[in-house]
């Protein structure tokens, strides 16, 4: 993936911060924005919506109709 430099301008006592966060994470203050500004962009396009959405299903499950039974054995479902 390209990459291109940018210039920012926030409170020296925020960056000072974010340094020691990064520090603490073990990693750089640019992979700290970087995935900051990712977030930022799924939650403004819709895909944290979508990925809460998917998963809250998930947590529900799917109804398949056979009310919690299952009416075939293991070694059925396996026959070859």
């Amino acid at each position: 993936m390209k990459r291109q430099n940018v210039t920012m301008s926030i409170p020296v006592s925020l960056l000072k911060r974010a340094k020691l966060v990064a520090a603490k994470m073990n990693t750089s203050l640019t992979e700290i924005m970087r995935r900051s500004l990712e977030e930022a962009v799924r939650d403004a396009t819709g895909y944290r919506r979508a990925m809460v959405r998917q998963l809250a299903l998930l947590d529900r499950g799917v109804n398949m109709g056979t009310k919690g039974r299952i009416r075939v054995s293991r070694e059925a479902l396996h026959e070859r």
